[in-house]
């Protein structure tokens, strides 16, 4: 596959993946390695095996990654190759060459900010088409061979550097490290997703056509509507009417108000949700009038 340098060169990508080193560096030089705490992943690998062997962390976690983007290279291209490269390269320069004092040694705090600023620094880098760990890589292989499902392969991963942490480092330091693993993992779903997690909202109601006019008009949503049959209950098998049902795809942000809403048309439409990865096309978003 040829490598789009476009893409790679883009200011957005090269300013979303300098700012995201910046964190990752500040998370870690701040926060973490002063204070022994790891995170997942490479990264979490990086420290470790610094704490116990003294090999300094930037060359570690370059030297770790590096294996990955051969994976990498099969599964997403030579593009994604080139750009984690960048990131790679940047982290173990920044580890490597820019000091930073710790900012705090509250263990809470420690666990709670770094975990943070690691998440979103990691969003960041993913966000401009690369990686800052190549754990997900590895997980997404790995998911081949052995048939697990990718959050699974991670937590067995960590599992392991979560564990060696407890017998090198004490089990409250290892706890700690998991908070701030979950802590990065949270930012960095909210950078990546954002906060506006699209949501798929299915109706059945007997007031379908209200319900379609209140999402249409008021909330400016765009419809599916799938041809139905209700009833079938276990004491009226036998009964059974024709029905819509309406589909749209909303934001966590919209979707109790559209709830609310169809509850004061219908109280008693049945309602059930679907969260989704990723949506496109359509109307997903009101636009501002001005």
């Amino acid at each position: 596959m040829s490598i789009n340098w476009k893409e790679i060169l883009h200011p957005k990508n090269i300013i979303l993946n300098l700012v995201g080193v910046a964190f990752i560096t500040l998370a870690l030089k701040g926060f973490m390695i002063p204070n022994k705490f790891l995170d997942g992943g490479v990264i979490g690998a990086s420290i470790l095996l610094h704490e116990i062997f003294h090999v300094p962390f930037g060359i570690l976690v370059l030297v770790l990654n590096l294996p990955f983007l051969y994976i990498g290279k099969k599964i997403l291209g030579n593009t994604f190759v080139v750009q984690s490269l960048f990131t790679f390269t940047l982290i173990a320069g920044s580890m490597t060459f820019i000091h930073i004092d710790a900012v705090t040694s509250d263990r809470l705090l420690i666990a709670l900010f770094g975990g943070c600023l690691a998440g979103v620094g990691m969003g960041l880098c993913i966000r401009s088409g690369s990686v800052a760990d190549g754990i997900e890589i590895l997980a997404l292989l790995t998911t081949r061979k052995i048939g697990l499902n990718v959050s699974e392969v991670i937590f067995a991963i960590n599992s392991v550097i979560f564990l060696s942490a407890a017998v090198f480092f004490g089990i409250s330091t290892a706890l700690y490290s998991i908070v701030t693993y979950f802590s990065a993992v949270k930012s960095l779903d909210y950078v990546t997703n954002g906060i506006e997690h699209y949501t798929s909202l299915h109706i059945i109601s007997g007031k379908s056509e209200e319900i379609k006019f209140l999402i249409a008009n008021q909330f400016r949503k765009g419809i599916t509507v799938i041809k139905g049959e209700r009833g079938f209950l276990p004491d009226s098998f036998d009964q059974k009417q024709d029905c819509d049902i309406i589909v749209t795809v909303v934001t966590r942000l919209e979707l109790l108000r559209i709830k609310e809403k169809i509850v004061e048309i219908d109280p008693e439409a049945f309602m059930y949700i679907q969260y989704i990865k990723d949506a496109s096309g359509g109307i997903l978003r009101n636009k501002s009038k001005h």
